[in-house]
């Protein structure tokens, strides 16, 4: 039996703001931190929101105009119209909703609100998800080789509610460098049966690692620097996702309603 032990490092920088350079920063906070900077094989673990917020992804809620749409949406989960209207452009599809939050398709994912964030912005405003969060994995990690020599698997993390769970934890939407799922099929369990099924998603279990340093309030500690996981690190790139048809939460709700992915209202 393989024993992992592994090491999480918190990556502390200024505030992030548009236009900024994830990778310089991260290489700096790293040469701060007790890591010692960046080495071959570490992943990094970056919060979406520092690289939306680099790459310019904040709407200001009081430059937009709801459409008929967004206050009907706002008046049936008690919403702000203004909120509703970005969640409506940002979203492939609106499945429905409870008080407060619409539930999303966007890019092949289930998440609220489209991803769409009002925590950690200036008053006023709210930060949207990376248009390509494995573009941006791949281009931070190509600027930290490129600026260091280190070969490093990077991993974009949201923290996200699972189904019947109270709280939040990590999970990885952009991925580079390093495979974001483990085939353990074929591999004997403790009894020597072959397992079957069991792919370990190892991405979401180290973007769940890292956010315990980094935290979610005013920290101020975007990044994380995870060694000793012993994953290859290589011409790996993407996350990988499932058709909603094949989930098993969203499989039994389109089996007792196949309209929740045909018009895409949403309708309570």
């Amino acid at each position: 039996m393989t024993t992992i032990s592994y090491s999480v490092y918190g990556l502390a920088t200024p505030l992030i703001r548009a236009g900024d350079d994830i990778a310089a920063h991260i290489l700096a906070a790293a040469q701060r931190s007790e890591c010692r900077g960046l080495q071959t094989a570490d992943v990094v673990v970056v919060a979406e929101s520092a690289v939306a917020t680099a790459e310019g992804r904040v709407a200001v809620l009081d430059e937009l105009r709801p459409s008929a749409e967004a206050f009907r949406l706002a008046r049936n989960y008690q919403m702000d119209p203004r909120l509703v209207e970005v969640v409506l452009r940002e979203s492939d599809r609106i499945v429905g909703g409870i008080p407060g939050f619409l539930l999303c398709m966007k890019n092949g994912t289930l998440l609220p609100n489209a991803g769409i964030d009002a925590s950690n912005t200036p008053s006023g405003s709210v930060t949207l998800l990376p248009v390509d969060p494995d573009a941006s994995a791949a281009r931070i990690r190509a600027g930290i080789a490129e600026r260091s020599g280190a070969d490093v698997g990077v991993i974009i993390a949201d923290s996200r509610t699972h189904a019947m769970r109270l709280g939040c934890s990590g999970v990885a939407i952009g991925c580079s460098g390093i495979p974001s799922v483990v085939d353990e099929r074929g591999k004997p369990d403790l009894f020597g049966r072959e397992l079957e099924v069991t792919k370990r998603a190892v991405a979401d279990c180290i973007a769940s690692a890292a956010e315990l340093v980094m935290g979610e309030a005013d920290e101020c500690v975007p990044a994380a620097v995870v060694r000793g996981m012993g994953l290859p690190v290589g011409d790996y790139a993407g996350v990988a996702a499932i058709d909603a048809s094949e989930c098993l939460f969203m499989g039994v709700a389109l089996h007792a309603d196949p309209s929740l992915l045909v018009d895409g209202k949403g309708e309570p």
